[in-house]
């Protein structure tokens, strides 16, 4: 058996209007929803292995929230995850080490939305910011994820 976490990152900034989109940094709001949803996670007493993350600002912060409340190293970056397609990001979790059991990404919509759905035929939508899911995959290895083979196990999200 093996979860995987999706975690859209907490809500971004638009007040530069010029910034590059990777660049964008979390707003007030997600500056606020990103370690609350972190002590969520911590209260639910689940282990986690690896975190991942995209390497956009925003969702890098989101991801350093979690790794600070779960007393975790920094996330691993994967650059692949900023702007992937679903598909894309599922050869990523198909070549994640078998060595965790439990990992935690960090991206974006609409590949993590997606992605779920494709997973799991849950029907969730699209996540909104800052939502966590957990995805329990009936398999012994990452590379034998595959469409519909997963159930959601639960599903947060900051007004929840």
């Amino acid at each position: 058996m093996r979860t995987l976490y999706l975690v859209r990152h907490a809500k971004s900034s638009w007040a530069d209007a010029g910034m590059q989109d990777h660049d964008r940094p979390l707003n007030e709001r997600g500056a606020h929803d990103a370690p609350l949803m972190a002590r969520r996670f911590v209260d639910r007493k689940e282990a986690v292995d690896l975190l991942v993350s995209s390497t956009a600002v925003r969702a890098l912060a989101t991801a350093n929230a979690f790794s600070a409340a779960l007393h975790m190293p920094s996330p691993t970056l994967e650059p692949r995850i900023y702007e992937a397609h679903h598909r894309t990001i599922q050869g990523l979790v198909e070549a994640l080490p078998d060595t965790a059991e439990r990992i935690m990404l960090f991206g974006h919509n609409p590949g993590f939305s997606l992605l779920c759905e494709h997973l799991t035929g849950a029907g969730l939508g699209e996540l909104p910011t800052c939502a966590v899911v957990r995805i329990d995959l009936p398999v012994d290895a990452w590379r034998e994820v595959s469409q519909g083979i997963g159930t959601v196990g639960w599903y947060d999200f900051p007004k929840n």
